[in-house]
């Protein structure tokens, strides 16, 4: 059977790094209310000439070394954002331009949080069905731009970021061998109120602020996590306890404590970066697997379960043999 196979990740952060305590220089805030509520002790913030298509595109040239290949083996990007460098065109053709491609297919997904698991659902499809041999798949973004400042419950939440896999589509004999056995999406827009931007081209012709429900937006996470990861399980038949590793969406320590509970996992199985990178949206899922990836506690072989969920809402899943 075809598979999406997974060759190599790489992972982009800004060069400044903001504290807690240089962040309650300027919000009413302080170090102990953020690390409290959310596990947060820092953030990467996109600086002068940082943008969400450089951070991809250093992330993506990571995921290249990583992977032993180059661009001219690559026939398609999907770039997962919500914060483009522009409307239009697509990010990922500004990526597919810097890194010296021209051509193939190049294209964004926004789902916001879910972003890279829609793009890597997305990849995986076309790949599986014989329209590129040679993925980039990235997640990426500067959250930093749509802040609200002045919002303490928010600002202090987010981070910039990127990440990226690459996939190959290889034929695999064994039911479990290597490559993306399963992915599930969801989305349900009755809940868009609860985690959206205030502004749009269509509507204010403004990019718009950030806008959260804190306490709605936990509960919901918590159920659809748990639930998207269950269908994954059950679509391959395994278990719990078949994890080597869970990679989640990094958004509060104490939704992922909430999530690994839910489901009878250990935290030692689960991937936490948030107190270092804060939610960096799309970012998030391939910048914690990525550093997992090359610190050693993933290695090949090993069965991990990507996750996320966003504003929309949009939750998926999927499970990765590495």
């Amino acid at each position: 059977m075809i598979r999406s196979v997974f060759k190599g990740s790489g992972s982009a952060l800004p060069s400044k790094c903001v504290t807690n305590d240089e962040l309650a220089k300027k919000v009413d805030t302080s170090d102990e209310w953020i690390r409290e509520r959310t596990g947060i002790t820092q953030r990467y913030i996109a600086g002068e000439g940082e943008t969400t298509s450089t951070l991809a595109v250093k992330a993506a040239r990571n995921a290249l070394e990583n992977a032993g290949m180059t661009i001219a083996d690559i026939d398609l990007i999907v770039l997962g954002t919500c914060t483009p460098d522009v409307t239009f065109p697509s990010t990922a053709t500004i990526v597919q331009k810097e890194l010296g491609g021209a051509g193939f297919p190049a294209f964004d997904v926004a789902a916001v949080c879910s972003g890279f698991l829609y793009a890597l659902g997305t990849a995986d499809s076309m790949l599986r069905g014989g329209l590129a041999k040679n993925a980039l798949v990235i997640g990426a973004e500067t959250l930093s731009r749509i802040v609200d400042w002045e919002d303490r419950a928010t600002c202090v939440l987010f981070g910039d970021g990127a990440g990226a896999f690459v996939l190959s589509a290889q034929d695999v004999e064994e039911e479990d061998g290597p490559g993306i056995l399963a992915t599930q999406l969801h989305a349900d827009g009755e809940h868009k109120h609860m985690l959206h931007t205030d502004g749009g081209p269509s509507t204010t012709q403004t990019v718009g602020l950030l806008r959260m429900k804190g306490r709605e937006v936990f509960r919901h996470a918590v159920t659809n996590l748990a639930q998207v990861l269950n269908d994954v399980l059950e679509k391959t038949r395994k278990g719990p306890g078949d994890i080597d590793w869970v990679v989640p969406h990094q958004a509060n320590f104490r939704i992922l404590d909430a999530t690994a509970r839910k489901l009878g996992l250990g935290m030692d199985k689960v991937v936490v970066t948030v107190d270092r990178h804060a939610n960096t949206s799309a970012a998030s899922v391939p910048l914690a697997f990525d550093e997992a990836w090359r610190d050693g506690r993933i290695k090949p072989g090993d069965l991990v379960v990507l996750e996320a969920m966003g504003g929309g809402f949009t939750w998926g899943a999927s499970l990765l043999r590495v």
